[in-house]
């Protein structure tokens, strides 16, 4: 992960003083994992999750309010304002506060969409495939939630359907039985062009 971590340090601010450093992938792929691993090797670099973010209402449609809250302070070198959203309590919480730091990374389905890509200095993406993805989300929530992701699942497919991430990132990523591997550069995404949703279209209704 230290090879990476000098990768990232490495490229130039993008969002005002700040490296903005997207980690996409399916629901259920390992983002919030390899986030969390990656921002230790970072020295403690925050993490923003865009489950943060998202609503029941707006599970994609929260680009406008991502690039006022977030984006437009950090790319004028000041502190992002931001609610939290509750998945429970079906409401968004207090306030947060992320100051601009060196690096910051920004973690959820959809983190390396079109809107925000001008803003990111790297791109990663989760090289798990979308069937492998859902069924161990699903296995991680339980049954309670199984009405949750058949919405879910629907709602990803025509988001990447639409707006695909992959095709664009500079470093994908795949979780082996020892740890992480990854591919960076010109030629990471060069084997297939299309994201994996694409190729596979829509789940039926």
């Amino acid at each position: 992960m230290d090879s990476l971590a000098r990768e990232l340090r490495a490229l130039p601010p993008s969002c005002g003083p700040v490296r903005l450093i997207a980690v996409d992938g399916h629901a259920g792929s390992g983002k919030s994992t390899f986030a969390r691993h990656l921002a230790e090797a970072l020295g403690g670099a925050p993490v923003l999750h865009l489950d943060d973010v998202a609503s029941h209402a707006g599970l994609f449609d929260w680009t406008d309010r991502f690039r006022e809250q977030v984006l437009a302070p950090l790319a004028a070198g000041r502190a992002a304002h931001w609610e939290p959203y509750d998945w429970v309590e079906r409401r968004f919480g207090p306030p947060r506060v992320q100051e601009p730091v060196e690096l910051l990374l920004i973690e959820g389905v959809g983190a390396g969409r079109r809107a925000l890509r001008p803003y990111l200095a790297g791109l990663l993406w989760m090289e798990t495939p979308r069937a492998d993805s859902w069924e161990r989300g699903r296995r991680r929530d339980g049954s309670a939630l199984a009405g949750f992701w058949d919405g879910w699942e629907r709602a990803e497919a025509e988001h990447f359907a639409r707006d695909p991430s992959r095709p664009f990132a500079d470093t994908l990523v795949r979780q082996s039985g020892t740890g992480y591997e990854w591919t960076s550069g010109a030629g990471a995404t060069a084997e297939t062009t299309a994201s994996v949703t694409e190729r596979h279209g829509l789940p039926p209704v």
